[in-house]
């Protein structure tokens, strides 16, 4: 279970955003987890409570948004979802193709109170 590093790293890269920029407090973190960057979402929220206690993200709400993990057929040029055609474009049936979202995680946005 890869994601309880990826929740540290979270934790601490959003800490130390907030001491640099003299941010005293955070309502919500919200992150991008792409389809195909093999981070189970589920995961991620069950960990981040555990990884958050005793930081300025304790009792700090997390959202995860999941970004589909689109590609296009360089074959045909159909844009399809990977993980619903198991990698093969639905319309040719070619495997050849070039992804274009969702093999990321990333920090989306930290909102601070007005």
């Amino acid at each position: 279970m890869h994601e309880i590093g990826i929740v540290r790293q979270l934790v601490r890269t959003v800490t130390e955003f907030a001491k640099q920029n003299g941010v005293g407090e955070i309502c919500e973190v919200v992150v991008d987890c792409g389809e195909l960057s093999l981070v189970i979402p589920e995961y991620v929220e069950e960990l981040y409570p555990v990884a958050a206690k005793d930081s300025i993200l304790e009792n700090v709400k997390l959202t995860v948004n999941i970004v589909p993990g689109l590609a296009e057929c360089d074959d045909c040029d159909e844009i399809f979802n990977v993980i619903e055609h198991k990698g093969y474009c639905p319309n040719c049936g070619s495997f050849n193709k070039t992804v274009l979202s969702g093999e990321k995680f990333t920090i989306r946005e930290i909102l601070v109170p007005e």
